[in-house]
This record gives structure tokens, C-alpha cells and sequence, in this order.
């Protein structure tokens, strides 16, 4: 059974800025950002385990195509995306928003 995901409203500013700028970079590649992404978090609440383990509890997904990564906690038959950040970032900066 899939984990149910549960995207904080940091995370999906993450996702909206990106969305933004990959558009105004050419029309249509925010849509592809956006598939790309839905993509990975459906893989993750598949199987949330699968992937590392880069903090205590929290874990990475690499986003396909996209230099991004998701990182999220599994707990119960939830998983909850902290954020969704360009991997070229200084990555103490996403540890800033766990609980």
C-alpha cells in the first residue's frame, strides 16, 4: 500500500518558484519540472524506504532530469516532503525547515 504524501507549504513554494523559472526559460519545460517531480514523490510513497538516509530520519530523492532533490520522513503511511531543492545550494540550508 502507498504512503499517502504530505507536501509542507515551503516545499511547494520550492516547487512553484522552480516552476517559474524553468518556464520563463521556455514554455513548456515547467510542465515537464512538474511531471518530473509528481513522478518522484508517486516512486517515494511507493516505496519509501528505497531511499537514503542523509539525516536522522530524512531522506533523499534525486529528481529525474531536473538537478533537484526531495527530501521528506516517512512515518506511518505518510511521507512528508520538507523540501524541494536545487542540488547546487549550500545543503545545510534545507535542514533549516525540519521540525
Amino acid at each position: 500500500m502507498a504512503a499517502k504524501p504530505l507536501v509542507i507549504p515551503e516545499a511547494e513554494r520550492d516547487i512553484a518558484d522552480a516552476y517559474d523559472w524553468y518556464e520563463a526559460r521556455r514554455p513548456g519545460l515547467g510542465e515537464d519540472f512538474l511531471s518530473c517531480i509528481d513522478a518522484c514523490i508517486q516512486a517515494i510513497c511507493r516505496s519509501p524506504e528505497m531511499y537514503a538516509v542523509v539525516h536522522e530520519t530524512y531522506r533523499r530523492a534525486l529528481v529525474r532530469r531536473f538537478p533537484y532533490a526531495i527530501f521528506y520522513e516517512h512515518t506511518g503511511d505518510v511521507v512528508t516532503v520538507y523540501s524541494v531543492f536545487h542540488t547546487s545550494q549550500d545543503p545545510a540550508k534545507w535542514r533549516q525547515r525540519l521540525p
